[in-house]
């Protein structure tokens, strides 16, 4: 025991002034060996409740996929359930399909049918009303040559001077016959310096006549229209002036007669496209013509202007008639007082005829009413009539008894009157 103790108390390791034996160092072992001894079950119990609940657990989640299994299967066997009453769904309007489509394919084959028979008979009636506009288009052929024939014929007009003179002035006296009435113009009259103008209107209260003449430069308008270059387009456009000019002088000084004619003349040109380049592109040809008192004018400018004159004769007309239709107006007022007096007696006469019927009816609803009293009696026997062997008199609206029934009875006596 001794050496027991004393092997125990022999040092074996020195730490400052602390010596370690060597049964500090076996108690220190036995320690440390009881320590981890404790680790070690500790951990081992720790080990074995994470396994039983990790065993837990895994039973949980093996129910828990056994049921969603389940569920799986029944979702599987609802979705078959379903599938294959969609399948017979599917069946069914297939069939329904099928049979729709050939109905609709059968109305479809009938209305082509139909349809191909319409758009024969169509086509029919096409055909026939394209053989009837080829007839128009023949006889509108025939009529655009006939037309080209006159075009040709008009062209021939223009292309010389005499008949496209005769053509100006022949329009120009049309828009002036058709616009006054006769006796207010005069083609071809000669003024008193012999000259004679293609027209003279007569203005009214003995004022000067005004002087029309029809010219046509067609020839240096078709020129320019002709012209390639700008120098033949200015030679064009100088002899277009000049024959302008020309004509302006000439009205100017044969047609402008102090106390004969107007302060001013027209220079009427028959068509519209020469008048437009007039105005276009030669306005020193105007201005030079407005002073000349010259006014160069279209067909439409003529027609206008003599609607004007038209309307100056119509007051003129009117101004000289005036004595007259102001006694006509006195005379219709005279007329007009005469059925207003006579409107007037009618009324009193009127007047008078419904106070008569006024009167009438108050007689006879008076009268009315007395057949309906009249008519309301009834006459019976009364006793004094029994006594007296006759009917009793009474007085108007007194009540008489009746000798059977007893009852009172109201009779009215009328009075001598």
């Amino acid at each position: 025991m001794n050496d027991l103790n004393s092997i125990l108390s022999e040092p074996v390791a020195q730490l400052g002034a602390t010596t370690i034996t060597l049964g500090h160092a076996l108690a220190f072992g036995a320690i440390v060996f009881l320590g981890l001894f404790l680790a070690l079950v500790i951990a081992l119990w720790r080990s074995a409740r994470a396994r039983t609940i990790a065993a837990a657990e895994a039973a949980d989640h093996a129910r828990d996929a056994e049921a969603r299994m389940a569920g799986i299967l029944q979702s599987q066997a609802e979705m078959q359930g379903r599938m294959g009453a969609i399948a017979d769904v599917f069946g069914a309007r297939q069939a329904e399909l099928n049979q729709s489509i050939g109905q609709r394919l059968d109305a479809m084959t009938g209305r082509l049918g139909q349809t191909m028979t319409e758009q024969t008979k169509s086509t029919h009636e096409s055909l026939a009303k394209l053989q009837e506009r080829l007839a128009v288009i023949d006889t509108a052929q025939g009529n655009i040559q006939s037309l080209a024939g006159q075009v040709v014929q008009l062209q021939a007009i223009l292309s010389n001077k005499q008949t496209r003179g005769a053509f100006g002035q022949s329009r120009m006296e049309a828009i002036v016959a058709d616009g006054l009435p006769m006796g207010a113009y005069e083609f071809q009259a000669t003024l008193s310096n012999g000259s004679r103008p293609d027209c003279l209107v007569r203005m009214p209260n003995g004022a000067p006549s005004l002087a029309i003449d029809a010219k046509f430069p067609l020839e240096a308008w078709n020129a320019i229209r002709a012209a390639d270059g700008a120098d033949l387009q200015k030679v064009a456009a100088q002899a277009f002036r000049r024959d302008i000019e020309i004509h302006v002088r000439d009205i100017s000084e044969k047609y402008l007669i102090q106390g004969e004619t107007q302060d001013t003349a027209f220079m009427f040109v028959p068509s519209e496209s020469v008048f437009a380049e007039i105005h276009e592109n030669f306005d020193a040809v105007i201005q030079k013509a407005h002073r000349a008192r010259v006014i160069i004018v279209s067909p439409s400018l003529l027609m206008l202007s003599i609607q004007v004159i038209q309307a100056i004769l119509k007051d003129a007309r009117m101004r000289e008639q005036a004595h007259l239709i102001q006694g006509e107006v006195i005379r219709l007022m005279e007329d007009v007082a005469r059925v207003d007096e006579r409107v007037r007696r009618l009324q009193t006469h009127f007047g008078q005829s419904a106070k008569d019927i006024d009167e009438i009816l108050v007689s006879t609803s008076k009268v009315t009413r007395r057949g309906q009293k009249i008519e309301a009696l009834e006459f019976g026997e009364s006793e004094a009539e029994v006594r007296s062997g006759g009917p009793a008199k009474a007085e108007p609206g007194v009540r008489v008894a009746d000798s059977k029934t007893g009852q009172l009875r109201l009779r009215v006596v009328e009075g001598d009157d």
